[in-house]
């Protein structure tokens, strides 16, 4: 079944953008159809993909203001399987534009409705706050993952992301559900990282994704390059990490399926 995934969380710095390009790379380099939607007005996962967002034409603004359908926003990769639709600051005005907007809540939901029969995952990429943008996100996705770096304040957060998801659940997704929970930035020599871990472990349980993605030189450098990780630098830890994620999204996904006891 095709999946829509937001990939979001209200506090910044986590690793929310380096999640949504390097998972999206990994899983097309599973030979999966995926499709990134950058929502972001910074648009860091359009550049960290090699798009030149100051010139990329049509976006994300574009299919949320209904100017354009979603499957001709798509631009190419360098991956076969991968495609994205850029973001820009022109999504800052979308805030403003959406406020006053009949269905301003369900816009991309309408928008990504094509292009479910196209691609086996639609990822999309949050900014770090709640209004329009993020809400639209929530009410479009099947599922939200949420990046979370291992330090003390990133459990605030997560509480306050909780909340956030129950009250969209109530009121505009009531089939929306946690994809997981991702610990990011995990610092092997840190005493606090490992506490963390244990912390949010118990708390969250099998929610949280076995995979860690490490602090990683090599994949603070790929957006500057425009490419993601796996094509800086396959052998990096970065690298390695994301790839796990994919394969154990995927087998998750395997695992949820109608009949997936049985079978195995």
């Amino acid at each position: 079944m095709p999946r829509i995934i937001a990939i979001s969380n209200q506090k910044g710095g986590v690793g929310k953008t380096t999640t949504a390009v390097n998972l999206a790379a990994a899983l097309a380099t599973a030979e999966k159809t995926v499709l990134l939607v950058d929502l972001d007005p910074q648009g860091n996962a359009s550049s960290g993909l090699g798009i030149d967002k100051s010139s990329a034409r049509p976006t994300s603004y574009d299919v949320l203001m209904g100017a354009v359908p979603a499957l001709d926003a798509l631009h190419a990769t360098e991956l076969k399987h991968l495609h994205v639709v850029p973001a820009n600051t022109d999504l800052i005005g979308a805030e403003v534009e959406l406020a006053s907007s009949d269905g301003r809540e369900v816009r991309l939901r309408q928008a990504l409705v094509p292009a479910r029969d196209r691609f086996d995952f639609i990822l999309v990429d949050c900014p770090p706050s709640l209004g329009f943008l993020t809400l639209n996100a929530l009410t479009a996705a099947d599922s939200v993952l949420i990046p979370l770096q291992c330090e003390y304040y990133a459990l605030e957060g997560l509480g306050e992301l909780t909340r956030t998801l129950g009250l969209v659940q109530q009121r505009l997704n009531p089939a929306l559900v946690r994809e997981g929970i991702l610990l990011t930035m995990f610092d092997p020599r840190n005493r606090l990282s490992h506490q963390v871990v244990a912390e949010v472990r118990r708390h969250f349980g099998a929610e949280v994704f076995e995979t860690m993605i490490p602090r990683n030189v090599r994949l603070g450098e790929a957006p500057s390059y425009g490419r993601p990780i796996m094509l800086y630098d396959v052998r990096s830890s970065g690298a390695t990490s994301y790839l796990h994620l994919a394969k154990e999204l995927l087998s998750r996904r395997r695992a949820s399926q109608p009949g997936a006891a049985r079978s195995g």
